[in-house]
């Protein structure tokens, strides 16, 4: 059955293979999830493709996609799968866009000079074509010559950033329907991230109570505590080893200790050495007892909805179950 008053939603990561996505996506709405989301990481899984599968596949749930980069699509064309999707699915899309890892777009060469700007541009023009204006722009990134859509939105378009730094945070509070929190956002930097988005939002009068903050957090639950806070620490190690010293980790004064762990063996060094405290932060991970008095730390933080990410990704279905069960009925 589905419950779309639940608070918990569950990431498909972009490692899933694209022919299981529609059955996971119906399993997740069936288990009585308030959300699923899917990512868009370069070069796994499309986000808008795999979003219209899942669409497809379920009937009432929101479906996320977390996130899209501000400049590997033209606005108008980004513009027009949101329109598409959410004119066929009303009130089901959230989408996210944020500027990208810059390793990824690096590789394709669309690093942008200001990514803040190009973040801008992408979201008011976007927001702009599927309300059903036209657009003719030529002092921006993008081009726009009296470009238009053929099929507007009538409704809400629910327009999110993925950000993680305190002027794109006050940008996102500005001009977007909610901000979505990354895989290693903790509780104190959730409250961090509120009030720079209050900054933003008080320059455009946007209600801050109103924005929206999904968090996505990586997790996994077992009977096994230590099993799963193994498998957890992997998951941690390998995104605090990828991403580095950031604002997430700052909150807690940790950059310094972070800096020399990468320095001394990168991913490895981290996964291995970090202190356990450290899953306790970023992660929701151990027996379902444990995870349940995980969830209310980030919520009384300001997470609007917990997205569950499971890791390792392989063990999805296994997590989705025992969530369901243990989890579910407690919030």
């Amino acid at each position: 059955m589905t419950n779309s008053n639940s608070p918990i939603g569950i990431l498909i990561h972009g490692a899933t293979a694209p022919n299981q996505v529609s059955a996971l996506s119906k399993k997740i709405e069936n288990f009585g999830f308030g959300s699923l989301w899917l990512s868009e990481d370069y070069f796994f899984l499309g986000g808008i493709s795999s979003a219209a599968i899942a669409l497809e596949a379920t009937e009432s749930i929101e479906v996320g996609i977390g996130i899209l980069s501000a400049v590997v699509r033209h606005p108008a064309i980004t513009a027009m799968e949101i329109a598409t999707l959410v004119s066929a699915y009303p009130n089901r899309l959230l989408t996210g866009i944020g500027h990208g890892l810059p390793a990824w777009t690096q590789q394709m060469g669309l690093y942008p000079k200001s990514p803040l700007s190009a973040l801008r541009e992408t979201i008011e023009s976007v927001r702009a074509l599927v309300k059903g204006s036209t657009l003719n722009k030529t002092d921006g990134l993008f081009e726009f010559n009296n470009i238009s859509l053929t099929h507007p939105v009538e409704g809400d378009v629910n327009l999110m950033t993925g950000v993680i730094g305190p002027k794109s945070l006050e940008l996102s509070g500005e001009i977007a329907d909610g901000t979505i929190m990354s895989v290693l956002v903790g509780p104190k930097y959730l409250e961090y991230a509120k009030k720079h988005v209050a900054v933003g939002a008080a320059k455009s009068g946007r209600d801050p109570n109103a924005h929206k903050l999904p968090t996505f957090v990586i997790f996994n639950v077992d009977e096994d505590r230590a099993q799963a806070r193994a498998a957890a620490r992997l998951g941690v190690g390998f995104y605090l080893g990828a991403v580095g010293p950031s604002p997430m980790t700052e909150v807690y004064g940790l950059n310094e200790q972070l800096t020399e762990l990468i320095e001394e063996g990168g991913i490895g060094a981290v996964t291995e050495q970090m202190p356990e405290e450290w899953l306790d932060l970023f992660s929701i991970s151990g027996t379902p007892g444990d995870c349940a008095a995980q969830i209310p730390k980030f919520i009384d933080a300001g997470a609007t909805s917990i997205v569950l990410a499971p890791y390792p990704s392989i063990e999805i279905d296994r997590m989705i179950e025992i969530t369901a069960k243990s989890l579910l009925p407690i919030f």
